[in-house]
């Protein structure tokens, strides 16, 4: 039995039935990661992964003892995008400012998978404070995508989508502030869920776009992201966004359902093979009994643009807190003006610098109304067709990303090329709206496709339901 195949509950119940103990998933992780090439680790946290199994293990064996089960997670070896908080391990972001930066506490998310005995193996590679869609914004390298070494994993959590696509964890956590998650799960060939703004809360997470930021998964299988999910979730009083989901135990079928195929995300943009590919799921979708229903959402076209109006301007506040006094590199100077200039010259990366300005522009005296506001009323519009569209059918199919995951170096230097590969990811986020990436298929390079499925709020039950009857067909 090869131990990092296994899935969650097949993990679970072998931890249970004594095939194998915590500390030797655990190992066999370690040595998986050891070998890789990928780069799909910024650190590995061996020390704390193993006294973590070890706690694991002596759980576990309790939990016989005492005649009840464990929790799922359990003694599951994962990583977490180097973005969220584990403390007492370095959290840099992707960014030379926080080279050495030590987190002091855990991140709401990891404190959940801490009561749930989950082993963290590590701080996966993302694009510098999450700006990014391949991973190539990372000071410390880029990761290389497990399908075709020559290209891209996507961004900004490419690290933990390569990882758990080349089982060097379990399962991984992310985060999605245009993309992020959805994005590199379907250039990598893994699940990955983005869920509802509020469903999980956003405390120890750096802070990227604060009203579009948000945690999720990244798994083998939709069940995992649905164990996942749940264990993760909920209201937490430390963030102000997070709400209590209320509990559907409804099941949801695909023959039940109507469909809504977005015109605007087949356009002559699109890769002709991604294309037949979704096609070929929305085909299977209707043979299962769905209905398939064409729908517009025309301001969809102007999402982009809106979206590097907010998110910039969004960066521009939240970064001004790294400025070389209290976090991260700190560059000598004489005066503090050049403390500012020399640690932030130094310490950002270009996509951030270039964030940065764009955004001090769009909030300048004289610009706010012209662009910030603009942008905000056009996210309004977004929001108000996305709930147009959810009268009139029950989820959303459309392809995740234009194109399959691009050569390393192809759009390097050209941001805006860089920018369309989450044409297709943005509009519901600036919505709010939860969205998953199931792998649909294969291109005939060998490179894997998305389907992405969009629900209304709250409704991760009813996207898992279907993500889960239609992985069985695919």
């Amino acid at each position: 039995m090869e131990l990092t195949n296994l899935t969650i509950k097949p993990a679970h119940e072998g931890l249970k039935n004594k095939e194998f103990t915590s500390v030797d998933l655990t190992k066999a992780y370690l040595e998986k990661i050891r070998k890789s090439d990928l780069n799909s680790f910024i650190s590995v946290t061996e020390n704390l992964a193993l006294a973590q199994a070890i706690r694991a293990d002596a759980r576990i064996a309790l939990s016989e003892v005492e005649g009840h089960d464990f929790p799922e997670l359990c003694g599951i070896p994962c990583s977490i995008k180097d973005a969220i908080l584990v403390e007492g391990e370095k959290c840099t972001a992707g960014s030379k400012i926080l080279e050495n930066y030590i987190a002091p506490y855990d991140a709401t998310v990891i404190k959940k998978l801490k009561e749930q005995g989950a082993v963290i193996l590590g701080k996966t590679n993302t694009d510098e404070f999450t700006m990014g869609s391949s991973t190539e914004n990372s000071a410390f390298g880029v990761t290389k995508n497990p399908h075709d070494k020559t290209r891209v994993a996507g961004g900004s959590s490419g690290g933990s989508a390569a990882c758990v696509a080349a089982n060097e964890a379990c399962f991984s956590l992310g985060s999605d502030t245009g993309g992020s998650i959805r994005q590199p799960a379907s250039f990598c060939g893994v699940v990955g869920l983005c869920p509802t703004y509020g469903a999980v809360s956003r405390y120890g997470l750096i802070a990227h776009a604060s009203s579009l930021d948000q945690i999720g998964p990244f798994t083998k299988n939709v069940e995992d992201a649905r164990i996942v999910f749940d264990a993760i979730s909920g209201r937490d009083s430390l963030d102000a966004t997070s709400v209590e989901p209320e509990i559907r135990n409804s099941k949801f079928e695909i023959r039940n359902l109507r469909i809504g195929v977005p015109k605007e995300y087949f356009s002559k943009g699109v890769d002709p093979e991604v294309e037949k590919i979704i096609r070929n799921v929305i085909k299977k979708a209707k043979d299962a009994g769905a209905e398939i229903v064409e729908i517009s959402l025309p301001s969809s076209e102007y999402a982009l643009a809106c979206y590097f109006v907010i998110d910039p301007s969004e960066i521009s506040a939240n970064l001004a807190r790294f400025d070389g006094i209290k976090y991260g590199l700190s560059e000598p100077a004489e005066n503090l003006l050049d403390v500012y200039l020399k640690s932030r010259g130094r310490g950002f990366g270009s996509e951030a610098k270039r964030r940065i300005m764009l955004g001090t522009y769009c909030l300048s005296s004289g610009y706010y109304d012209a662009y910030y506001k603009k942008a905000q009323e056009v996210r309004e519009l977004i929001r108000q067709e996305f709930a147009e569209a959810f009268k009139k059918v029950d989820l959303l199919f459309c392809p995740v990303s234009p194109f399959p995951a691009f050569k390393i170096g192809e759009k390097a230097d050209d941001p805006m090329a860089m920018y369309l590969a989450d044409i297709y990811t943005i509009p519901m986020k600036l919505a709010g709206l939860p969205g998953l990436s199931l792998p649909a298929g294969k291109t005939n390079e060998g490179l894997p496709v998305g389907l992405q499925i969009i629900g209304n709020h709250f409704e991760e039950n009813k996207i898992l339901d279907i993500a889960q009857e239609l992985e069985k067909v695919l």
